[in-house]
Order: structure tokens, then C-alpha cells, then sequence
């Protein structure tokens, strides 16, 4: 079985983001960039479903700049087969990441696509659920477990009651969620490796896919710098301040 892993490449979850000094977004100058940390969860699910030996190859594909090739390539240390790179400078929307992919999910038929379920950059939650849409295939999102079985996948997902299990029909997608699994560090070994393992890059134009995006980014700021705390002495007292200050009750 083949399975198809869409990975991102984003600004990595430790380092402070800044704001560019004309609100036009975010400023990525000499910026450590990483893979997003629900794509290496769904990289982990991948590689231990071939471990276990239900999946027999993995792809890994992300859309992105040139420099978006280091991402695949940790996720080829990481175990994947191959990789694809769709190569654009512009900064694509998540419908028009959904038709790249769904143009790629025709060109490479797999059996099964895991996405994260979000980016930690825009946290649109979108992308997966659209793939689903253009392609048709059944979808279980926020997975916090996954189980194959013939042609048939069991979906644990989180719901805001608690957890709701869906049994999908393959083809289809699955979006990761945090407890899915603990994704693994690569090998030194590993990462050589990943090096000499093949990585295709094409076009947006290649694939017939327009990323022209209907959405326009009007401001970016920061968000507003929180107060410092106070103690009070009493009750009555922070009764008063939520009343008279805060005006909350």
C-alpha cells in the first residue's frame, strides 16, 4: 500500500516571531525554519504503518520555495521513500494547497494521504478537510489513533465530547492530532541516507493547478503586550476591581 504524506515547511515553534515593520507579515529574515509539528506526526504514523508492514512505500510531497527541500529531507531520514517538491515562491492559500495536492494524489494514486491537521503558521484547519472534498475520498480528521485492516480504516478522533471512531473505506485521508503518536529523531545514518534517496521537484504549471489566491492579507500585527498582575488583600477588594476596573461582573 502506498501512502502519501503532505509535510510543511513553517517557522520553527521555538523562536519569537516578528512582525515586519510595514504590517505586511511576518518577518522570516534569517529565521530558523522547520517542519510542522503535526506533519512529522503524520511522518510518524507513516513510518510505523511500514514497520508494521502495511505500507510498502511512502511519499512525502510539501508545496514551497526551493529551500522547502529540507524538510523532505528530513522526512526521508525519517523513513520515508521519496519526495516531491511543489516548487512556488508565492504564498499559496490552503484551497489552492488542497488542488496541488489533489493533482498530486492523482499522479501518484496512493492508497492513503495523512496530513497534520494543522499548520502552527496560519492554523487554518483547512487543508485536509478541502482534499477530501475535491477528491471524494472519505476523510477522519484530529486522529488520535489509526488502524488498517483490508481495505478498511479505522479512525479514533477527538470530538469535544471526548472520542468518536469512524471506519473509512480506502482510499482515503486522515488528518494527525498531538496523542496520534511521539515522532522520532533522525539517525545520523539516517539522514545520509535520505541524501541520495530520490526527490522530484515540479511546477504548479506542471500539475494544471492555478495558485492564484482569492484572499488578500491586509494587516499583520502583533498581538497587544499583556499587563502585569496585581495581589489584592481581600475578597471584597478583587470583587470591587472585576466591578469597578475590569467591569466583568
Amino acid at each position: 500500500m502506498k501512502v502519501l504524506v503532505a509535510v510543511k515547511r513553517v517557522v520553527d515553534f521555538n523562536v519569537k516571531v516578528r512582525v515586519k515593520p510595514d504590517d505586511s507579515g511576518v518577518d522570516l529574515t534569517n529565521v530558523k525554519m522547520a517542519m510542522n509539528p503535526f506533519c512529522e506526526i503524520a511522518v510518524e504514523e507513516a513510518v510505523r504503518l511500514k514497520e508494521k508492514g502495511v505500507a510498502s512505500e511512502i511519499v512525502v510531497v510539501t508545496i514551497g520555495p526551493n529551500a522547502a527541500q529540507e524538510q523532505v529531507r528530513t522526512a526521508l531520514a525519517l523513513g520515508a521513500d521519496s519526495g516531491i517538491l511543489v516548487e512556488t515562491s508565492e504564498d499559496v492559500s490552503s484551497l489552492a494547497v488542497a488542488k496541488l495536492l489533489k493533482a498530486v494524489v492523482d499522479k501518484e494514486q496512493p492508497q492513503l494521504v495523512i496530513i497534520g491537521k494543522q499548520a502552527i503558521d496560519t492554523d487554518n484547519n483547512q487543508t485536509g478537510q478541502m482534499l477530501g472534498a475535491l477528491t471524494g475520498y472519505p476523510q477522519g480528521t484530529f486522529a488520535s489513533k489509526v488502524e488498517l485492516a483490508g481495505d478498511k480504516v479505522s479512525v479514533t478522533r477527538e470530538v469535544d465530547g471526548g472520542l468518536q471512531t469512524v471506519s473509512l473505506t480506502l482510499p482515503a485521508i486522515v488528518t494527525t492530532d498531538l496523542r496520534l503518536n511521539e515522532p522520532r529523531y533522525a539517525s545520523l545514518p539516517s539522514i545520509m541516507k535520505a541524501k541520495k534517496k530520490p526527490l522530484e521537484i515540479i511546477t504548479p504549471e506542471a500539475l494544471g493547478v492555478s495558485t492564484a489566491s482569492t484572499v488578500t492579507t491586509i494587516k499583520v500585527e502583533s498581538p497587544a503586550t499583556r499587563t502585569a498582575g496585581i495581589k489584592v488583600k481581600s475578597v471584597a477588594e478583587l470583587v470591587e476591581k472585576l466591578k469597578n476596573e475590569a467591569k466583568v461582573i
